[in-house]
């Protein structure tokens, strides 16, 4: 994927998966609405109807599509039509924004290395579910969020950035995850960047490399909040 700079920008097409209200959704479109970001968000997908996602990406201009899983027999079945949808669409790499759906084995290995999602923890640490009420349970001074690729296991891609987000005194599960949200915000577009941009790209060994790639620009440092 060349990348040309300038005003003759050649930029990465890419395609958002959702199943929701789509907020990290919002952050890559804000984002992507800046001449000089190096991306184009060429469709917003969602495996449900009726989300909240979906108007949202309406109100950027952006091209949707539903593919209800609950129309097809298999995951199998589900997974083609989304992947014939992503084709058409010509979308390079596929953002998994809230993407409550587990893809299969087919589907990942498809996209292998053109796949990326964001989670709410500072992985390889909770992996899953319930992070942030796990991370208060455990008394983790540090928590955050994780933008990696997609591979064959839950949450153990290779890491492209991370943002950290400290965990205050009296912080209860929301406030928690509210912060991390509004880290995910900045994390996300970023990550994007890095990868339209060549900094980070995974390798055929699995491993991210850091192409011109700055340690501030995959580690990122959040104040506490109030």
């Amino acid at each position: 994927m060349v990348r040309s700079t300038g005003a003759d920008m050649k930029k990465l097409k890419v395609a958002v998966l959702i199943s929701g209200r789509g907020s990290n959704m919002g952050s890559l479109a804000r984002a992507a609405m800046d001449p000089d970001y190096p991306v184009e968000i060429v469709l917003v997908l969602s495996n449900k109807p009726h989300v909240g996602g979906l108007e949202l990406a309406q109100e950027h201009g952006l091209s949707i599509q539903v593919v209800d899983q609950k129309a097809y027999a298999s995951r199998d079945d589900h997974d083609r039509a989304v992947t014939e949808a992503l084709q058409a669409s010509g979308a390079e790499l596929v953002c998994l924004a809230g993407y409550m759906r587990i893809l299969g084995d087919a589907f990942v290995n498809s996209w292998r290395g053109r796949l990326i999602n964001i989670h709410p923890s500072l992985l390889p640490s909770f992996i899953g579910l319930d992070t942030h009420a796990r991370a208060l349970e455990r008394g983790v001074r540090i928590h955050g969020c994780t933008v990696h690729f997609v591979n064959n296991e839950l949450d153990a891609g290779p890491i492209i950035a991370q943002a950290a987000v400290p965990v205050v005194p009296g912080d209860s599960e929301e406030s928690l995850a509210a912060r991390v949200l509004e880290a995910e915000h900045k994390l996300y577009p970023h990550a994007l960047r890095l990868i339209a941009e060549q900094k980070v790209r995974w390798t055929g060994d699995q491993a991210v490399r850091d192409m011109n790639a700055a340690a501030d620009d995959v580690a990122i440092m959040g104040d506490g909040g109030a």
